[in-house]
């Protein structure tokens, strides 16, 4: 007999729950911020806010369907089953916070302060929470297969992610790495610099877009659900043994990027999670492009 389906809510610790947890109490917390010349009670609102969204969206699953919560710090420990819809109740970070460890479930996303947060991911309310989470098991379901990034080093580690992966030395330090592309015929350039960031179509409205302003006039962002990637190196550097020649460019489907690092550490991480990053040492290589799996994000 098959498992009922599972509807996982994911969402994180509140601006209000860190300031407490810091000082103690709520007072402590007020009186920190007036300090500063700010009020709790905006951030307390939006703590308020929050909760309600995640106990309305709590009351909408099915009673047939069992259900469970996870806080985005406990991700990496969690383990998603082929029956879940993931519900994301928050911004849409946490979106692509939990895409690394998905594979294929459906994704709701449910945008707790309307308004403050774009609503590119999470672009339901927590009211229409019961429709969703009924309609998620259709195949007939409006979803987007949204193309995600990946990493893959010399020793089976692999990374993968929703908006960009970033490639660089841990501490803001200078990176050294050999770049070149698997399709470029070999062309490989020795690079000293502040890392590699390689974006997606969903990363294009935030950090890999910021850098294509500034220095991709000649490449086009790629759509959400495009198989296309954008990749930029970050101050390069020129010196009489690093080059600034590879710089900007785009992957395709069958498109890789291969970094060979030639300094003592460096990290691999996805979607600003750097605690969950993987650790790249002296000669070891890493090939970052498109990934074969997609996030299903409905509606």
């Amino acid at each position: 007999m098959s498992l009922a389906p599972r509807a996982v809510l994911v969402h994180r610790t509140t601006e209000y729950e860190e300031l407490v947890a810091r000082h103690g109490t709520h007072g402590q917390a007020a009186f920190f911020l007036a300090s500063r010349g700010r009020d709790l009670e905006e951030v307390a609102e939006r703590h308020r806010r929050t909760r309600r969204a995640l106990a309305e969206v709590a009351s909408a699953v099915p009673l047939t369907w069992r259900q469970t919560r996870v806080e985005r710090g406990d991700l990496d420990r969690f383990l998603f089953g082929p029956e879940d819809v993931v519900v994301v109740v928050g911004q849409d970070g946490l979106v692509a916070n939990v895409a690394k460890y998905l594979a294929g479930q459906p994704v709701l996303g449910i945008d707790t302060d309307p308004g403050r947060n774009p609503g590119v991911l999470v672009r339901h309310r927590a009211r229409d929470a019961a429709t969703l989470l009924a309609a998620a098991l259709a195949r007939d379901t409006g979803t987007e297969e949204l193309t995600m990034v990946e990493a893959v080093a010399d020793d089976t580690q692999r990374l993968v992610a929703l908006n960009e992966i970033y490639l660089g030395a841990p501490g803001h330090q200078t990176a050294r790495y050999r770049l070149g592309l698997d399709d470029d015929g070999g062309v490989v350039e020795a690079q000293a610099s502040s890392g590699v960031l390689v974006g997606t179509g969903t990363g294009a409205t935030g950090w890999l877009r910021s850098v294509w302003q500034q220095r991709g006039a000649d490449l086009r962002l790629p759509g959400p659900t495009e198989e296309r990637l954008l990749w930029f190196v970050r101050e390069a550097w020129p010196s009489p043994a690093t080059g600034t020649s590879l710089v900007a460019g785009e992957l395709t489907a069958d498109g890789r990027l291969r970094v060979t690092v030639e300094s003592e550490r460096l990290i691999a991480f996805g979607d600003g999670m750097e605690s969950d990053a993987v650790q790249l040492t002296w000669g070891q290589s890493v090939r970052v492009g498109v990934c074969g799996e997609r996030l299903r994000l409905v509606g």
